[in-house]
């Protein structure tokens, strides 16, 4: 829908926002009307060059040709059913998950939060059934994030965080250890304890890579104390770090790995996927979703996948993470650059504000976000060029000289 259609200004729209809307969201101040490739456009045909990527979604580009056309195609055969009948995109996309993936069984959802529920339900139920009723409790990362549904934003471990502030009580069995020590990981897991839930790469609690060391680690863990290690890959997976699924760059697998966001090319869509031994808990009435696996989602997804695979997206994101974040080492007032592949952090020291920084890039037409004060996160599509990496850092340089 284009504004000039609806015969409205942008200042009605942020009216009706205004009036209408529960805001919990801080907006930029302009209007997105379209989208395409690395870029999107105010009403105005404005480009602003896009690293947010929809937070991770859009990694084959805004609006890729191949998922529009499916979208469409999908959409005049059939938008909806109930998960009653069997539906032909639903079980495509299944199949070619699960072979990518080299799992057995997957579950569809609508969300990155959803899959993580999923994920935690099904490691509850399979430890209950298997070892007794006392064995559902699940240690993760401090500093992690999950979600903002209940049982996954008790799983994240951030206390302080205002997405956990004014809940009440969190939902019982999780406990926390820090991200990338092993032996704290060990002490924490007692008895009562079925899995180990955590990120590759912490995106939300400031772009921290797991160490080969501690995912190796948690996976030998698991093996020896017979618990299960679930990956958060929700906004990690399908080609964002390098490899399809980040766990692959550690030569690893998970007993069961959630997903969402870049699988989908822009519709909602998450899923998990497991081995079948652990999947087997999942019976009818366990679980369910009206709309999770919906034909015109994995219709999407379809396409979105075939994108990131056909066109080694994953080493774009490899070659062109590596030399971006060479680049941002050359920023003033850096601190520390981290990430794996195409999800970036820049820490810079305290003589700067990020949160500064994030709106004097979207002054200069760049859309990056800010994690608290100090540190810049950008998940740029996974087409990104060296022209598109050389045009941000300037406009980045630029906003960090001018604070």
């Amino acid at each position: 829908m284009r504004l000039k259609d609806t015969g409205l200004t942008v200042q009605d729209i942020r009216d009706k926002v205004d009036k209408y809307m529960i805001e919990t969201y801080e907006r930029f101040d302009f209007l997105a009307e379209t989208a395409k490739g690395m870029y999107i456009y105010d009403e105005n045909g404005t480009p602003y060059l896009d690293f947010y990527a929809g937070i991770a979604v859009n990694s084959a580009g805004n609006c890729n040709e191949k998922v529009v056309e499916a979208v469409k195609d999908q959409v005049g055969d059939i938008m909806h059913t109930f998960n009653y009948p069997y539906t032909i995109p639903q079980a495509l996309l299944a199949e070619k998950i699960c072979t990518t993936l080299d799992m057995d069984k997957i579950f569809f959802q609508n969300s990155g939060t959803e899959a993580n529920e999923a994920m935690i339900k099904m490691a509850r139920k399979y430890g209950v059934e298997k070892y007794g009723p006392h064995k559902y409790n699940i240690v993760t990362a401090k500093e992690s994030f999950h979600g903002r549904t209940f049982g996954s934003m008790s799983a994240t471990g951030q206390p302080d965080n205002a997405c956990q502030a004014g809940f009440g009580d969190m939902t019982p069995g999780f406990s926390y250890a820090p991200f990338n020590d092993l032996k704290a990981f060990e002490e924490a897991c007692t008895e009562n304890t079925i899995a180990i839930m955590v990120e590759p790469v912490q995106g939300e609690g400031g772009v921290h890579p797991a160490t080969q060391e501690f995912l190796q680690g948690l996976r030998k863990l698991c093996d020896e104390r017979g618990m299960l290690l679930l990956l958060d890959e929700v906004q990690t997976g399908w080609c964002r770090t390098g490899a399809v699924m980040s766990y692959m760059n550690y030569g690893i697998k998970p007993d069961i790995v959630s997903m969402a966001k870049a699988m989908g090319g822009g519709m909602p869509i998450g899923a998990i996927c497991a081995t079948a031994e652990v999947a087997a808990a999942f019976t009818p009435g366990s679980h369910g979703s009206t709309f999770g696996g919906s034909p015109v989602s994995c219709a999407a997804s379809l396409a979105e996948i075939d994108e990131l695979l056909s066109r080694d997206l994953a080493g774009n994101a490899k070659e062109m993470g590596a030399y971006f974040m060479d680049e941002l080492r050359n920023l003033p007032h850096v601190k520390e650059v981290r990430g794996q592949g195409l999800l970036v952090g820049v820490e810079f020291d305290d003589t700067v504000n990020a949160v500064d920084i994030k709106h004097g890039c979207f002054d200069r037409k760049l859309l990056v976000t800010a994690i608290g004060s100090s540190i810049i996160r950008m998940v740029p599509p996974l087409i990104l060029t060296r022209e598109d990496c050389d045009k941000a850092f300037a406009i980045l340089k630029e906003t960090v000289e001018a604070q």
